[in-house]
This record gives structure tokens, C-alpha cells and sequence, in this order.
């Protein structure tokens, strides 16, 4: 690390991840341009006095210890926990803001990566700020030894924050973190439990947990999980079931059978217009406000013979697609969502258990889909896939993406291949943090 401990920054802007962006001082070895350094919970514009906490070849990390010369638009952020803990990003800036904030940053990320400098507007599909989480996953510290603490990682650390309630996640599932915590402060909550995920209805009348448990203690800890569950339902009614897994630290599961379960492993999820079939250990979107959006957007004004419904998921496009196409394929690969997903979807979803890599190599030549629907992980499609995909030749693809810059990459691919975007929507289904979700529909 260079001799520089402290610096004055000002912000120039803030990038996808949370981060403000600024420069430390000019050097001889870079005159003219100092080293880019990322700082958090910062807006653009502000003067700050920073701590650099970390520093590499071509850019450095810093701490604000003092705002010298705030934004107008900081405010006092809603959540006790903001700043220590890792899950937002955002609090001190209005909701509005952040949504201007998500919008210059993709638009962006696409000039940047893409190469598209969008004109158009971009529709903006705001969020109810708070409460909108129907999941949330929480570590379990210290049960073994008696002394229990439940809540996220401190910002970025693996050493627990003690969280005992989260403002983005639902009423319920607040209700059931402090229900949990006073079990847990008599000793009633099992030393193998490791991390407990909650998932609530839509409505917010009904709660599922899944219990992630110690591999070294799972097999003893039935009669003590039995116990925990009794004294959880009898303190919340809403609870209609628990599983446990037993999985590597941080893994969400989508494959094994629970070791452990409690009343009922599966959920009815039910949007306005369709029902779903939720499994403990499936994965659903994990705003209960935006839902409905998110599906509308993706597939409103599709309609054809034959549409694809690519990383499918438990079917949450599919059923729309359903309603619109003749006939829909729909490809998934993990086994607990493909499952959901042969229960949730209609005769007319064919349903295949497939990598879509493996299904448009197989799939080559065999017709052309008038539609086709992508929602592929953070990772985004890559260069092959991307151009797999261009290759099928459909006349509109619709791409849902969570990750601004695998998304520009994957555009890039596409634009190459003769493809053109037609509209551009950003539905934020994660208020206070950076994520970016984008649905993006293009033409050919």
C-alpha cells in the first residue's frame, strides 16, 4: 500500500456495485490522473475524508470517515443496521434517487459494454420501498455454544451482524426474525442450524422456512428441530411448514431432498393472474409487489405458434407465455424448480430438463420459435450461448437480466448477430441496494 492513509475524495459518480467513484491525488508514475479509488455510502458530487482500507495496482478501496460536503439529496437512512450491514446500498438517498441512480448506471454500463447509446426513454417501474422481500436468508451464530445471535454479514466481512429487523424484508417475516429470537434467548433454537431462510406469501399470510444445518450435526437433530418448529407455530399461526437441507456454507440448494421437514414443504404462490407450486428449495422472484410487472413486460404482445421460456425457472413466464403461443418449451436444469415447474405449467408447456446450452445444441434446426425468453442467472449468457442463441433466428427475443454488465456483454453479442433492441424496461425489484433487474426485448 502507498504512504497515503488519509485523502480528501470527491465523488464523481456512482457505479454498479454501490461504490462512489473518485481519484486519489496525481503521482509522478501517474501524472496528470490519480488512481481510481471506490468509496461506499457516498452520493455524487460529496467531499469526503476518507481512510484508503485497501489498495491494488490499478485502484484502491477507501472508508468515508467524514462527509465534508454533503448532497442535497442525502437524508437519514431507515434502517438502524445501515452502514454496518452488507445488504444495502442505498438508504442515504431518497427512493427517487435511487431509481435515477440505477437508470444513469445502466444506461451506461450499455454505452460502455454494448456499445448502445440508448435515446429512447427507459420505462422505469418503481417498487413500494420497504417491506418487499418474500425472501430472506439469515446466518445462525453461536446456538451450539448457548449463546445465540441471528442476522447478515457485516458489510464487507464473514463476521456476523446481530440483525433483529430487516426494513426491506415483509411484516411477517420480521414478525417470525423476532419470534425466532426470543426462542433463541432461551436456548430453544437447535445448535445445528446454521442459517434459516424465510419465504412468505404475496399476501403475507402464510411463511415457509428452510433450515440450513450443520453437516457434522444434522443426523441428532431431529427431536430438537421437531421442538423448535412446535414452539414457532405455536407463536405464529402463519407458519405452514419448515425443511432442512444440509449444504456447503452460503449454497442455496436446488437439488436435495430436505433431511428434516415440519407440515408443509411446498407453497401455492399466487400472483393475480396465475398459482404456483413452490417447493422448499425452489427458487420464485423474491419481490412480492413487482411480480406481476416483471411477467407483464416480459411477455405482454408476444404471441405465435411456438415460444421458448429459456432458464425457466418454476414457470413463472411460462404461464403467460401459455396463455398467448400455441405451444411453449420450457427449459430448466434444477431439479427442485424443474419439478415446480412440470406441476405449475399447463398442457401446453412442454417442459424439459435441460441446461440451455444443451437444449439449443440439440434443439438446432428444429423450428423457429416466433419468441424467445431469457432469464438467465447473474452470470448472464456468455459469448457462446449468446451466440447459440442468435443462431435460432427468432424474430424477438426478450431478455430479463439481474446484472447490467453481463447483460451489456450479451447485447453486444446479439447486436452483432443483426438483432436491434425495440425497448428497454428497469423494474426494481430490489429497493436500497445496487441490483438492477432489466428486461430488455429485441428484434430482428
Amino acid at each position: 500500500m502507498s504512504q497515503l492513509k488519509q485523502a480528501n475524495l470527491k465523488i464523481e459518480k456512482l457505479i454498479y456495485g454501490g461504490d462512489g467513484l473518485a481519484r486519489l491525488p496525481a503521482t509522478e508514475a501517474n501524472a496528470g490522473k490519480g488512481k481510481t479509488v471506490f468509496v461506499p455510502f457516498v452520493l455524487e458530487g460529496e467531499e469526503v475524508s476518507a481512510k484508503i482500507v485497501g489498495e491494488k495496482s490499478g485502484f484502491a478501496r477507501a472508508r468515508a470517515e467524514q462527509i465534508v460536503s454533503a448532497s442535497p439529496l442525502r437524508i437519514e437512512p431507515g434502517c438502524p443496521y445501515f452502514l454496518r450491514c452488507g445488504g444495502c446500498h442505498y438508504q442515504h438517498t431518497s427512493y427517487e434517487h435511487q431509481l435515477e441512480i440505477k437508470r444513469n448506471i445502466l444506461l451506461e454500463t450499455l454505452r460502455r459494454t454494448a456499445k448502445l447509446d440508448w435515446q429512447e426513454p427507459v420505462g422505469v417501474h418503481a417498487s413500494p420501498p420497504w417491506n418487499y422481500r418474500n425472501r430472506t436468508r439469515m446466518k445462525v451464530s453461536a446456538a451450539q455454544a448457548g449463546e445465540f445471535a441471528m442476522g447478515y454479514y457485516r458489510f464487507a466481512s464473514h463476521q456476523l451482524l446481530p440483525v433483529e429487523q430487516c426494513p426491506i424484508s415483509s411484516l411477517l417475516i420480521n414478525r417470525a426474525v423476532a419470534v425466532i429470537w426470543e426462542i433463541g434467548k432461551r436456548g430453544g433454537v437447535p445448535g445445528a442450524i446454521r442459517e434459516v431462510e424465510y419465504f412468505a406469501n404475496a399476501d403475507d399470510s402464510e411463511l415457509m422456512l428452510e433450515l440450513y444445518l450443520h453437516p457434522t450435526s444434522a443426523e441428532e437433530s431431529q427431536e430438537s428441530l421437531q421442538g423448535f418448529a412446535e414452539a414457532l407455530k405455536k407463536r405464529l399461526p402463519e407458519l405452514i411448514g419448515a425443511a432442512a437441507f444440509v449444504s456447503a456454507e452460503g449454497e442455496h440448494l436446488d437439488s436435495a431432498k430436505p433431511v428434516w421437514s415440519f407440515g408443509q414443504t411446498e407453497m401455492v404462490y399466487r400472483t393475480k393472474s396465475d398459482s404456483y407450486r413452490v417447493r422448499a428449495g425452489s427458487f420464485f422472484q423474491t419481490n412480492r409487489f413487482m411480480t406481476e410487472k416483471l411477467v407483464e413486460l416480459a411477455t405482454q404482445g408476444r404471441s405465435g405458434e411456438l415460444a421458448l421460456d429459456l432458464y425457466a425457472g418454476t414457470g413463472l413466464f411460462s404461464l403467460a407465455l401459455a396463455r398467448s403461443f400455441e405451444r411453449v418449451v420450457a427449459v430448466e436444469a434444477a431439479p427442485a424448480s424443474f419439478a415446480d415447474l412440470r406441476a405449475n405449467a399447463p398442457e401446453k408447456v412442454e417442459s424439459v430438463r435441460s441446461t440451455t446450452e444443451e437444449y439449443l445444441r440439440k434443439a438446432s434446426g428444429s423450428g423457429r420459435p416466433d419468441y424467445v425468453l431469457v432469464d438467465p442467472p447473474r452470470a448472464g449468457l456468455g459469448e457462446k450461448l449468446s451466440r447459440s442463441l442468435a443462431g435460432v433466428i427468432s424474430p424477438r427475443i426478450g431478455y430479463v437480466s439481474c446484472d447490467p454488465s453481463t447483460l451489456a456483454r450479451d447485447l453486444r453479442v446479439l447486436i452483432e448477430a443483426g438483432y436491434r433492441v425495440e425497448s428497454i424496461d428497469m423494474v426494481d425489484l430490489f429497493p436500497q441496494t445496487f441490483h438492477i433487474e432489466t428486461i430488455v426485448q429485441l428484434v430482428r
